[in-house]
């Protein structure tokens, strides 16, 4: 199981936040090219991407790409670009087996060209809606790249019209249901976001809680959130 306790986002179009990301020793970064970037700003921010990971040292950082919904055409164009620059994961919004499976098929495809070793680039579903809790084990079972699982609480509460609550019992079910699947296959669970970054009291205990389910590891959203995940996940 890889070493994914702390897991920095950020900005696929901000290059500050790209070359300065690695400074917070995070396990990985993860660059986001879907939520976090505008439609317009979608075709310049892949570009600055994949030039990024030519140029910049993440020697000491994994790198995972959040891409686009892959069955739409920026999400392809995300997959095909990037994954000549071999990042360490690509994860997938709204994924279904059928999607993941396609995914690997180009991944395949692109590692042959490039002259990578095939399953090098490995896959990682977003969990954040009820479809997907449901068929997690499906997700989980597509292909052996798939070596995690990001939980988004928020996104699900999104889809219930509702709120988180800093305390987060309304998402006990799912963060239990992802752990177990997780566990079962051997893979990382990776927990949802804490949304105060400036709140490490409040993220201290959301992250020994995710612990306690069984959670590897956990996102940040702010540099200093990092050196509390990596002690409480190691």
């Amino acid at each position: 199981m890889k070493r994914r306790r702390s897991l920095l986002i950020i900005s696929g179009n901000n290059p500050r936040e790209l070359q300065d990301a690695p400074v917070f020793e995070p396990d990985g970064v993860i660059i986001d090219l879907d939520k976090r970037v505008d439609p317009q700003e979608k075709d310049s921010a892949r570009n600055l991407v994949k030039e990024a990971l030519g140029f910049l040292d993440y020697s000491n950082v994994e790198v995972l790409v959040v891409v686009n919904p892959a069955d739409t055409e920026d999400g392809k164009k995300d997959i095909e670009l990037i994954a000549r620059a071999k990042p360490g994961a690509f994860i997938i919004p709204k994924a279904s087996p059928t999607i993941l499976k396609e995914v690997g098929e180009v991944l395949t495809k692109i590692e042959k060209e490039e002259g990578f070793s095939e399953g090098e680039i490995d896959i990682i579903p977003v969990v954040r809606r009820a479809i997907e809790i449901e068929r997690v084990n499906e997700l989980i079972g597509v292909s052996s790249r798939v070596t995690g699982i990001w939980f988004d609480g928020d996104g699900l509460m999104e889809e219930f019209g509702t709120e988180r609550s800093k305390i987060g019992d309304e998402l006990l079910y799912p963060r239990g249901r992802i752990a177990i699947a997780c566990r079962a296959a051997g893979i990382n669970a990776i927990d949802t976001i804490f949304t105060d970054g400036d709140d490490l009291e409040g993220l201290n205990k959301d992250a020994l809680n995710a612990k306690r389910f069984g959670y590897t590891g956990k996102l940040a959203i702010d540099g200093r959130q990092v050196d509390t995940l990596n002690e409480i996940f190691d």
